[in-house]
């Protein structure tokens, strides 16, 4: 067997390097650079390792470990979580900073790779500089606050362990129903020794997402549930665009005419002037989809967990109502005894779509639907009309932004009332 001896740190580096996915049909790196901000436990070993590489493996580095997690989280949002960045601290407080961003990743299902420096193994200099001790128990440091908030975490204690670790902290970040934050803490003296690898580990490797179709018998399910409905709704979240599924999706509530509405991860699934957009849905959605909300007597969910936001903590829909629920995870599937139909997003609707050729939703469904959208515009072009005032309100600035905007484009909120506004007044493009 063809061997390669490098330290930890580098095996490490090489390994990330020669991982690679599909964004549009063209091979991208899975990891196109790090954040990092290096001390203890990452900059003699690790740093080195990054450096040797900076001009196809960038760093990029952060003036607060929070914030640089945060940036990372964001790309990956945006890339559809087809991309992952690289978010790197030393031990101690520099670490901890990431802990919140780690919790952010793993409540919106979005991947972030955590690589923190570690105590020594040996124990020998203990305590380096920010180390937390704990009295009784010193094999405990900060790292382990990560379990907690991640979907995947390890300690490296042997160079060897990351011919397992990796792949598997890889295939986490990557999987649309598990998908979360993967955490590796790096011992300060394990980063420097040397292993002999094999060649193949680091052989250049393309992942495309898995795309899991649902089980035949609860597809057959789902479709006697909605021929059988007289108001239908779809509750696009999420899901919907990690699986790249919004083309699909917007085609089936046409040709059925099912009327659309949106979560906030699910903003902008459809085009505002879809002829099936109800508008977006829940505590901070609109009057339309709400109303539709309360009358449907079959919601099909897609790609979303149903959190309190959407479903106005259960008092927004008929306690009659018959719920399906289509996603990649069976936990959020299965919540609210809903139907599971446990699946990709685009091949699920795309089954769907071909045993429901000719079946439609009640006209008059259809007719309520468009006359409520046409309220909904009514009153969002009297918020978003100027005014003399002094001080313009949230839904006029979030107007002036959106139509400044173009199809590329990302809009960032900060907390409060802001993103409410935001997800009320957005004509998603």
């Amino acid at each position: 067997m063809s061997t390669i001896r490098l330290t930890m740190s580098q095996a490490l580096v090489r390994y990330l390097m020669n991982q690679f996915t599909v964004v549009d049909g063209a091979e991208v790196p899975l990891f196109p650079g790090i954040f990092g901000i290096f001390g203890h436990g990452n900059v003699t070993c690790l740093s080195e390792a990054l450096e040797a590489v900076k001009d196809v493996f960038p760093t990029w580095r952060g003036q607060n470990e929070q914030s640089m997690a945060l940036a990372a989280i964001a790309f990956a949002k945006a890339k559809r979580r087809r991309q992952i960045m690289v978010a790197t601290s030393s031990i101690g407080p520099g670490a901890t900073n990431m802990v919140t961003a780690a919790s952010v990743a793993h409540s919106n299902r979005l991947p972030l790779l955590i690589l923190s420096g570690d105590t020594f193994v040996n124990r020998r200099p203990d305590p380096v500089m920010q180390q937390v001790e704990h009295f009784g128990n010193p094999s405990i440091n900060v790292n382990d606050a990560f379990k907690a908030v991640t979907r995947y975490w390890d300690r490296i204690m042997h160079p060897e362990q990351i011919i397992s670790s990796l792949p598997q902290a890889v295939a986490i970040m990557l999987d649309p129903a598990d998908c979360g934050p993967a955490f590796i803490g790096l011992p300060q003296d394990i980063q420097e020794v040397a292993w002999d690898y094999p060649a193949r580990f680091f052989d250049k490797t393309v992942h495309e997402i898995p795309r899991a179709r649902p089980d035949r018998k609860r597809v057959a399910e789902a479709l006697k549930l909605l021929k059988a409905a007289k108001r239908p709704l779809i509750i696009a979240g999420g899901g919907t665009r990690y699986s790249g599924a919004e083309e699909v999706v917007a085609q089936f509530a046409l040709d059925h005419c099912i009327p659309i509405t949106e979560t906030i991860a699910g903003k902008s699934t459809v085009p505002h002037d879809h002829p099936a957009y109800a508008g977006p849905i829940g505590i901070v959605g609109s009057t339309s989809a709400n109303a539709l909300g309360a009358e449907a007597d079959v919601i099909v969910a897609i790609g979303t967990r149903l959190m309190d936001f959407t479903t106005g903590s259960w008092t927004l829909f008929n306690h009659e109502a018959r719920f399906i629920s289509i996603n990649a995870a069976r936990w959020d599937a299965t919540k609210h005894r809903a139907l599971a139909v446990v699946g990709d997003a685009k091949e699920t609707v795309e089954e769907l779509a071909a045993a429901l050729k000719g079946w439609k939703a009640d006209a008059a469904w259809t007719k309520m639907a468009k006359g409520l959208m046409t309220e909904w515009n009514a009153a969002l072009d009297g918020y978003q009309k100027p005014t003399n005032a002094p001080v313009p309100t949230y839904a006029q600035v979030v107007g002036v932004v959106n139509k400044k905007a173009e199809p590329r484009d990302y809009v960032l909120t900060a907390a409060g009332g802001l993103p409410g506004e935001t997800m009320k007044n957005w004509h998603g493009l």
